[in-house]
């Protein structure tokens, strides 16, 4: 699937606009780097956003950073917690699964349904996953 119809395939206006943001970033490479990316141009999204570094040796995701919003859904921080520990069990290895796809292939992942389930609360919408390089590479 190329970017268009990947982009094309997003409902929400909020989670279209960044993945805008990212390709545009990318300019003519692959991958936009984690430094390509500019905050102030998907303001009104940052609050949804979730990022994780991944170690390829380890293979292991560390939370970069998550959206207020995130972060008032659960109660925390996300700032340096592993995927392990922000994920239940049930839900670690399909998240772990899919991520590292995202990184290694490259690809780019879409989907709608439940996007957390949390103290005996569900939220459902759209989440994509993007991936980032530290280079540009």
């Amino acid at each position: 699937m190329n970017f268009k119809a990947f982009k094309d395939s997003i409902s929400s206006p909020a989670i279209r606009q960044v993945a805008i943001h990212w390709n545009e970033a990318r300019r003519s490479g692959l991958i936009p780097a984690w430094s390509d990316i500019r905050p102030a141009a998907m303001a009104e999204q940052l609050p949804i956003i979730w990022s994780y570094r991944f170690d390829r040796d380890r293979k292991e995701f560390t939370a970069r950073l998550a959206g207020d919003h995130i972060e008032q859904i659960f109660g925390k921080s996300f700032r340096k917690l592993s995927l392990g520990d922000a994920h239940s069990e049930g839900s670690f290895s399909w998240a772990h699964a899919l991520l590292e796809r995202v990184v290694t292939e490259p690809a780019l992942h879409r989907s709608y349904g439940r996007v957390f389930k949390h103290l005996g609360r569900s939220g459902y919408g759209e989440r994509i996953a993007l991936p980032l390089s530290a280079d540009g590479v």
